[in-house]
């Protein structure tokens, strides 16, 4: 699965593990979408971080995607009821 985000300007691909874990979650793509486009960006390093955001509808927030950026968006994986850690 790719798409291409005008958010970064580069392709989105979403891992298998990532597609699982959103299927667990009852997370759609267009949501994933909106994550990517929409959410708040917290960096490690360069190119591996997070990109967060609240979705009021759903009971299970923060949605969280695992992502590398790179000469792409790579989302590694996704998680729900996350928690940014401290700096």
């Amino acid at each position: 699965m790719k798409w291409y985000s005008d958010r970064f300007g580069k392709q989105v691909y979403i891992t298998h593990h990532a597609m699982q874990r959103a299927d667990a979650r009852n997370i759609p793509l267009n949501t994933l979408q909106d994550l990517i486009e929409t959410g708040q960006e917290k960096w490690k390093d360069q190119s591996h971080g997070w990109i967060h955001k609240f979705y009021p509808e759903r009971n299970d927030n923060l949605i969280c995607a695992a992502v590398q950026k790179k000469d792409a968006i790579i989302i590694k994986t996704i998680m729900h009821h996350w928690e940014e850690a401290p700096e």
